[in-house]
């Protein structure tokens, strides 16, 4: 079986279209019950992105991530960072997930236990409220969205094996399209194409200083933010 991952700095990839011209997520849009009201009667809609180009020759493989909103006084987004030694994806930005178990009752169940295993979110600080459509990765993981709206109460603990740092982005930076970019290379001959969010976080570290750290979030985890922004925007049924 062979990966054959690309190798490259996205950093360095040139931005071929930005979005600015579009709307945002209204803010009042993305409060607990306008969510739970999206969910509980969703729109006719199709996502922007459903798959990446495969680089991969072996057997597709079920996962799923839970996209959890924290539901502060905006709602905040859970984002890690892989850790380096990790054989898929490492070091990038991604949502708590990972592959489907055996013993899963089902998507829910697998976003829910991974995130528990990677960052120490119990269960029973999250209500989940849906899913997006399935995501296909270029390293051949079938992708699960679940969304889910996380009480403040909980307390993160990361997984080292796993995950080296885990932070939170403000849902709306990520809903306004402002913040999304476009990028695209050739590689074995195809073009292709990934979104960015780029963000910059501020925070204070162990020292009580307070730093900017930059958090580049793209690839599949861009992409499925994207399809959760088309999904808020489209018009509900009437």
């Amino acid at each position: 079986m062979s990966s054959n991952i690309p190798v490259f700095d996205p950093l360095s990839v040139p931005v071929i279209e930005t979005f600015s011209h579009l709307p945002a997520v209204k803010i009042h849009d993305l409060h607990e019950q306008a969510l739970l009201n999206r969910f509980q009667q969703p729109p006719a809609w199709q996502p922007e992105i459903k798959q990446e180009a495969v680089f991969t020759n072996r057997a597709p493989q079920s996962a799923a991530v839970l996209i959890a909103l924290v539901m502060r006084e905006q709602p905040y987004v859970i984002l890690t960072q892989r850790a380096a030694h990790l054989s898929t994806h490492s070091g990038q930005i991604a949502f708590p997930g990972g592959k489907v178990d055996a013993e899963d009752a089902n998507a829910q169940a697998t976003a829910l236990r991974e995130a528990h295993e990677e960052v120490g979110l119990h269960a029973r600080h999250v209500q989940v409220i849906g899913e997006l459509p399935l995501y296909v990765t270029g390293s051949a993981f079938w992708v699960t969205p679940v969304i889910g709206l996380v009480s403040p109460d909980f307390e993160l603990q990361a997984n080292p094996d796993e995950v080296a740092d885990v932070f939170e982005v403000p849902l709306a930076f990520l809903m306004n399209p402002a913040h999304h970019r476009q990028h695209s290379m050739t590689w074995q001959g195809e073009q292709r194409y990934w979104f960015s969010m780029p963000y910059e976080e501020h925070r204070i570290d162990a020292h009580g200083q307070q730093e900017s750290v930059e958090r580049y979030i793209w690839g599949a985890t861009a992409a499925m933010l994207r399809n959760f922004y088309r999904f808020l925007m489209v018009h509900p049924p009437r």
